[in-house]
């Protein structure tokens, strides 16, 4: 995890004379400035939603994994009086494997969940330029986010550079939101990983050995992956996280269906400890955007 600031104000006057008229850019800068605090309040938006989604998916996780152990333990457990019920270890451990695929399928659903974040927040990232629509010199002047509408005239939906508020520019503001793209696309492709530990406690070996790297989790997965840049056209299958050394030899890995408690709890702290998200670069982040827009935004 980086423990490095944000990329600091800078003072610098635009390297590049704007594109835009001036009777243009007065009208240009109030656009952009509507439009960058209507993204990074989605930004804000999303992050909330992620943590709160990554808590409610620890609760599925620590779920799954209590009623996979119970019934492990079910055979030597001492029931007591309750011994002598007919057939009482079986049902209660098919109750407790029933309880475990409806944890599994929620613990699903909050990865599915997260996964649409990270698409939105990078979506969010493309969307901070501001764009003149049709001619400079028409009657009435309009603005785009969308840069299929970009003109001929040679704008680049940067006002040429200058500041948007006080100081920073739009490309400050894609590269403080490119800065969360890549901590929470990190961590998505971790959590990934352990989605997948997680859905294999308790199959049998031969589903496990099912289990891919390359296994679509649900439905249109590997779509909403290619959304997040995070599908690898080359392996055709999703971007691996990364591993030690920057290596990934993710065709290495393979799934263990009874893992001990002592590994179940190193995943269940991993899941929980958002490890590729410096909270405090994040918070920091939002801070020094709210700041110059004169706006709260954490």
């Amino acid at each position: 995890m980086s423990s490095t600031t944000p990329s600091r104000i800078t003072y610098s006057k635009p390297q590049t004379a704007s594109p835009l008229p001036p009777s243009v850019l007065r009208l240009w800068r109030p656009a952009a400035q509507r439009n960058l605090r209507n993204q990074w309040s989605q930004l804000a938006s999303c992050k909330d939603r992620w943590f709160s989604l990554s808590s409610q998916g620890r609760s599925h996780a620590t779920a799954l994994v209590n009623f996979h152990l119970s019934q492990r333990y079910m055979p030597d457990m001492q029931l007591g009086v309750l011994s002598d019920m007919p057939d009482i270890r079986n049902r209660a451990c098919l109750k407790l494997f029933k309880r475990q695929e409806l944890q599994r399928s929620k613990l699903l659903l909050s990865y599915k969940d997260m996964v649409g974040i990270v698409s939105e927040i990078n979506k969010v990232s493309r969307s901070m330029k501001c764009f003149c629509k049709g001619s400079n010199n028409g009657p009435l002047l309009q603005f785009s986010y969308n840069s299929a509408d970009q003109s001929d005239s040679g704008d680049a939906g940067d006002g040429g550079g200058i500041p948007v508020f006080a100081f920073c520019s739009i490309t400050s503001h894609e590269k403080f939101a490119e800065e969360l793209v890549q901590m929470f696309s990190l961590e998505l492709r971790l959590k990934r990983l352990l989605v997948l530990e997680f859905m294999s406690i308790g199959y049998d070996t031969s589903t496990v050995k099912q289990l891919h790297w390359s296994t679509q989790l649900y439905a249109d997965e590997f779509k909403d992956l290619r959304d997040c840049n995070l599908y690898c056209e080359a392996t055709k299958g999703p971007v691996p996280p990364r591993l030690r050394d920057g290596k990934s030899d993710i065709d290495a890995l393979r799934f263990d269906n009874q893992p001990n408690p002592e590994v179940l709890q190193v995943y269940l702290t991993t899941w929980v400890a958002d490890v590729n998200i410096d909270t405090l670069k994040v918070n920091e982040i939002f801070a020094v955007v709210g700041e110059e827009m004169h706006v709260s935004i954490c």
